[in-house]
This record gives C-alpha cells, sequence and structure tokens, in this order.
C-alpha cells in the first residue's frame, strides 16, 4: 500500500467511524443488550472498504463533489449491513467462528439470541439511514442484500454447497452475490447519490463487479497461507468446512492469475473517468490485489 493511500484511507475511515458514532444507538441507551452487541462488532476494527468505495465513487464520478453533502449516511449503512452479515455468518448454524477481527465474535461476547437481534438492528438501522439520505438508493441496496443475486442467495448457495461438487459457474455464482454484490451497489450507490452520468456509472458498475470478485479470490488465498493472527479470524475454515473456494475449484495458481485479471480489469473499467479522477479506485485495487490480511 502507497503511504498516500495508507493516509487516505485513515482519513476515510475516521470520518467514516465519526459518523458512526453518531448514528448508532449508545451502548448505555436501553436495550443496552443489543445495543452493545451492535457496538462491539461495527466498532472491532475493518478496513471499512465498502464505505469506502462508496466515497470515492461519488468523488471519481463528479470531482468538484467533494466539500459539499457527501454520501456518508449511506456509505456507514452498508458498514452496518456489512456487519450484520458478519454477525450472522459466524454463528453456530452457519460458520460458527469464535473471532472476527481478532476479537470475539458476537455470540460468543452477548449469546445466540443477543447475536441474532443485534444483526437485525444493524440491517433495520441501516435502512433508515439510507432512506433518510438517499431514498433513490433503498431498492437498490436491499437488492444487493438479498435473495436474488444478492449477499443472502449467495450465502444460500455456498451453505448448501459444502461437502459437494462445485462446478466453476456455481462458484461464479456463490462469490458474486454472497460477496461482490455489496461490493458492487458500494460503488454504484456513491456514484448515484453523486448524480453519474449513465457512462461513468457504467464505469464504476464494471469496476465494482470485478472489485467484487478480486476480494473473494484473494480472501480464498489468504484462508489457505494466511494464519488466524494475520487475518483476525479462524484461518483454514474454509477447507475445513469443505466450503467452495478458488483454490479448491481452480488450484492456487490459477486463482492468483484470476485475481490478477480482475485487478486489472477493475482498473481498465475506470479509463472513462480519467486518471486523476478515477485515482484513489484504481489505488484501492491495486491494494486489495496485494492485500496478505
Amino acid at each position: 500500500m502507497s503511504v498516500d493511500l495508507k493516509a487516505r484511507l485513515a482519513q476515510r475511515q475516521q470520518q467514516v467511524d465519526a459518523r458512526l458514532e453518531q448514528l448508532l444507538p449508545g451502548g448505555d441507551v436501553g436495550p443496552e443488550s443489543v445495543h452493545r452487541a451492535m457496538r462491539h462488532s461495527v466498532f472491532a476494527g475493518g478496513k471499512r472498504i465498502r464505505p469506502v468505495l462508496c466515497l470515492e465513487a461519488a468523488e471519481a464520478v463528479q470531482p468538484t463533489f467533494e466539500g459539499k453533502r457527501v454520501p456518508i449516511d449511506v456509505a456507514c449503512a452498508l458498514e452496518c449491513i456489512h456487519t450484520y452479515s458478519l454477525i450472522h455468518d459466524d454463528l453456530p448454524a452457519l460458520d460458527n467462528d469464535d473471532f472476527r477481527r481478532g476479537k470475539p465474535t458476537c455470540h460468543k461476547a452477548f449469546g445466540e439470541a443477543i447475536a441474532i437481534l443485534a444483526g437485525d438492528a444493524l440491517l433495520t438501522i441501516a435502512f433508515q439511514m439510507i432512506g433518510n439520505s438517499c431514498s433513490q438508493l433503498v431498492a437498490e441496496i436491499a437488492a444487493a442484500s438479498g435473495t436474488i443475486d444478492g449477499m443472502i442467495g449467495g450465502q444460500v448457495v455456498d451453505l448448501e454447497s459444502e461437502g459437494k461438487h462445485v462446478d466453476a459457474a456455481a462458484l461464479e455464482y456463490i462469490h458474486r452475490s454472497k460477496t461482490g454484490a455489496l461490493l458492487r451497489t458500494s460503488v454504484r450507490a456513491g456514484a448515484i447519490f453523486a448524480g453519474a452520468a449513465p457512462a461513468a456509472l457504467e464505469a464504476v458498475t464494471g469496476y465494482g463487479r470485478h472489485i467484487g470478485l478480486l476480494f473473494q479470490i484473494v480472501d480464498d488465498i489468504l484462508d489457505v497461507e494466511g494464519s488466524t493472527a494475520t487475518l483476525g479470524k479462524t484461518a483454514g475454515k474454509d477447507a475445513a468446512q469443505l466450503k467452495a473456494t478458488y483454490p479448491a475449484v481452480h488450484g492456487m495458481e490459477k486463482s492468483r492469475a484470476m485475481a490478477k485479471q480482475s485487478m486489472d480489469a477493475a482498473i481498465a473499467s475506470l479509463k472513462p473517468l480519467g486518471n486523476d479522477n478515477a485515482k484513489w479506485l484504481r489505488e484501492i485495487a491495486l491494494y486489495l490485489g496485494a492485500r496478505r490480511s
């Protein structure tokens, strides 16, 4: 990661965290247990990739947009939806994981019932944030989170594919939906909020589609090669649970090549926006392709 990108991401993360602090109920607000559980997971760390992509896409399609009304609440909503999905994904009925971002998972810290409700609450408050900020985006983000080519649909097929033979097409569907849909919608949401012209929206949509695939392929590789300490979650769980992953279906060498192809395609998609306008989105693609945690 370049020094400039590191500083940029830190600035964006601080911006998102400050607004999340304002938007989420405090841990002393009743019912305290669910609010503490929500905040436990939201503020456990994380790169804030989805909200950062939302904010950077808005500025990329409309360079004079920064300093005006930015889609910060939409960006925060995307992080809440992502966090809710992680809380539920970690539950014993799904991945049964004890750690997330280097800390005990929500159900380990607060019990399964409160963890389920905390996830429900984060999803609910996310749409309150979106509706108050840009009601046009409610349907867009709901679809990316739902059952038809969305996050939940991908999670269902992923769950039902454990221990079974999965071909390349099924694998692509799982990850295009489970991971890719919300990443793609993150850049689309920022662009739509900023009033992107059709050509600009098409450019960031292509970028988001390739970024979603890149992120998941690298994630699958890191589950094989990384450690629990560096990942902040249990390494090797995919293989142990016989999950459908890129290394399992394609092998490590081809998976690395596919990640490189996805990164290059994401960067190429940005050409209509111009080099200067797309600088940070391009830097993020390079960073995601090289990440180690």
